[in-house]
């Protein structure tokens, strides 16, 4: 499915959600799950939290979607919801001493087999904040003006923080493979 076909069938099923079609609202889910499991993860750096965060932003994208006013922004609303939910989920963590909120998020340390694997693996390497942002832009293609909607600051910080977040991983990249 091409993508804007992919983004009319989620025009309609928001439609059909403001019109109370439940299963239009389970079509959503079950196409969104993953994408925004994956944002929710990258922002928190925990298998559960993920699932938290995401099963909170569900139940405000249920209360939420008949007041929203352009369906064709659903995408941009959505990861704009996870991400609010997952920025509360990391403030009430502050006072838990055995988490550090600009770590990487942990994985084994395996040699990776392909440059996509090696990339996959640096990405990881990077502060949590720094693989969302390049993950917004590069893996789900958000523009920069949806970037900056989605975190709520200004265009020219999300060109910012992505010139940093580039630069600190060439330089991993370069150091893992000189």
């Amino acid at each position: 499915m091409t993508d804007r076909r992919a983004a009319i069938a989620d025009e309609l099923l928001v439609l059909g959600c403001q019109e109370g079609d439940a299963e239009a609202f389970r079509a959503l889910v079950g196409r969104w799950q993953e994408p925004l499991w994956r944002h929710a993860f990258r922002l928190t750096g925990r298998d559960d939290a993920a699932w938290d965060v995401l099963q909170d932003a569900w139940v405000d994208m249920a209360r939420g979607i008949h007041r929203l006013r352009a369906p064709g922004s659903f995408r941009r609303w959505a990861y704009t919801i996870v991400t609010r939910r997952a920025a509360d989920w990391v403030s009430a963590q502050r006072d838990d001493p055995t988490l550090r909120l600009d770590e990487t998020v942990s994985v084994p340390r395996a040699a990776p087999s392909s440059a996509v694997e090696a990339l996959r693996a640096a990405l990881l390497r990077l502060p949590r904040q720094s693989c969302a942002l390049l993950s917004l832009r590069y893996v789900d293609e958000f523009e920069l003006r949806e970037i900056a909607e989605i975190l709520g600051v200004p265009e020219g910080t999300v060109k910012s923080r992505l010139h940093h977040a580039r630069a600190a991983l060439r330089e991993i990249i370069e150091r893992t493979d000189p």
